[in-house]
């Protein structure tokens, strides 16, 4: 690795600004290394790994001292993280959080349009009108004022309205085939919904997406949900060179 690339790679101990893992120490009692696990998974799932073009690298002995185990269970623990490309060793330097490129996040996010708007045409099937109705009392606190104006709120509401809708599937073959892709495709979606007024413009597709699941509407529900991630890989195709 050359010395310019060197200087881009960041341990998890100096990570880019603002950039860092949330980790508690893990209790004793079920498997060390499941918790190990789960804990680095939804740590790597809520850290904005697409802040900075700089690499994080994971340090076994930060990581031992945050969880409160030993190393085993965390290596054991990267070792299926890195079986599920969230994580990647380079020889003799260390194991880094996975970062994708352009051309495979727009390929994630079309292949989350295609799930995601199945997803949709199951909730119109097997959702209740209770479950439904959730989705609509989401966006409650942004009727007042735009978006923009709450532009963290509405990121954090904007992510978890999307995996409502695959959960309403109650499709457990599609929760499980598209919580890998979540993570990243996550990322990008809070990277991007405060450029380019996409905030306002995704909130109105949200609501007409309710509308259709409320009245049942399978063909429109399954359209408008696949058109609005294919709009944003169309977004992130255009204007996400920092990806590269």
């Amino acid at each position: 690795m050359s010395a310019q690339s060197q200087t881009e790679v960041q341990d998890v101990t100096q990570p880019p600004a603002g950039l860092t893992l949330a980790l508690q120490p893990i209790n004793a009692g079920a498997s060390l290394r499941d918790q190990a696990y789960a804990m680095l998974r939804q740590a790597i799932a809520d850290a904005d790994i697409y802040q900075s073009r700089e690499e994080v690298r994971l340090d076994e002995r930060v990581l031992s001292e945050a969880l409160g185990v030993s190393r085993t269970p965390i290596r054991e623990a990267m070792t299926l993280l890195e079986q599920e490309g969230f994580l990647r060793t380079v020889p003799r330097r260390g194991i880094y959080i996975m970062r994708k490129t352009k051309r495979e996040i727009v390929e994630m996010i079309q292949v989350w349009a295609a799930l995601e708007s199945m997803a949709a045409r199951l909730a119109t099937q097997n959702a209740t009108d209770e479950e439904i109705g959730k989705l609509r009392h989401m966006f409650d606190s942004f009727r007042d004022g735009t978006p923009a104006e709450h532009i963290e709120e509405y990121s954090d509401a904007n992510i978890v309205f999307h995996q409502s809708i695959v959960q309403l599937s109650k499709s457990q073959v599609i929760m499980d085939q598209i919580k890998n892709i979540f993570v990243h495709v996550r990322a990008i979606r809070k990277m991007t919904i405060s450029q380019s007024d996409r905030a306002s413009r995704s909130i109105v597709d949200h609501l007409r997406i309710i509308e259709a699941l409320e009245h049942r509407d399978t063909e429109l529900a399954e359209r408008l949900v696949r058109q609005h991630s294919l709009d944003l890989a169309e977004y992130v195709e255009k204007n996400c060179d920092f990806l590269d």
